[in-house]
């Protein structure tokens, strides 16, 4: 399971209901700032717009958002952010632009409404998903790199940089919590040197 879901880049798509349209717009934002700059973004866009209600989640800054934007209280802000929360994503914000279309869709048309929007966005952005992993690096002779090499895929391991020079250094990528068993191997196989482990790190794994 990922520990961290975001979005890349802007998507947006459009649902009808009621002859009102929801334009959902989803975008990556790692800081409050530019997720404030996105919504400037579709607001200046949709200026003539009834609504564009918005919510995102800032991870590192510890800030979940959310606003009706003139809507009845609960019934656009809290449901968009509601759907961020349900799908695990993080770093993003969902704005849904309303253009009314004469028909009052009362409490419970509009939750749905604004929770089908978000969902369109997200089904429209490419989804990235994160995991906590670990570099080791090693420096062997030539005569253990292919060795070394079988070990990683033994051990689902990703290689993400070699360098050939007198000897070989190899770095290589796991999923945190599953590198102790490659460690291991590893020091077995070159006779006790020890590899050296990075801090924790985010990576597509």
């Amino acid at each position: 399971m990922a520990d961290y879901i975001t979005v890349k880049g802007e998507a947006f798509d459009t649902i009808y209901e009621k002859k009102s349209e929801f334009i959902g717009y989803i975008a990556h934002a790692k800081t409050e700032q530019q997720a404030q700059e996105f919504l400037a973004k579709i607001r200046k866009k949709h200026y003539d717009a009834t609504h564009n209600c918005y919510a995102y989640i800032i991870k590192d800054e510890n800030i979940q958002r959310q606003s009706d934007d003139g809507e009845p209280s609960k019934t656009a802000g809290m449901p968009i952010l509601e759907v961020l929360r349900h799908f695990g994503i993080e770093d993003a914000i969902i704005v849904v632009t309303r253009y009314f279309g004469g028909t009052l869709l009362g409490t419970g048309g509009l939750v749905r409404a604004y929770t089908e929007g978000a969902k369109a966005a997200i089904n429209a952005a490419e989804i990235l998903s994160y995991s906590l992993c670990v570099d080791i690096n090693i420096t062997v002779e030539y005569s253990l790199y292919d060795r070394i090499t079988t070990l990683c895929q033994n051990h689902n391991g990703k290689i993400m940089d070699t360098q050939f020079t007198d000897n070989v250094n190899i770095t290589i990528r796991m999923l945190s919590g599953t590198e102790k068993p490659l460690i291991d191997d590893i020091i077995i196989l070159t006779k006790g040197k020890q590899p050296d482990v990075s801090d924790e790190i985010y990576d597509i794994f």
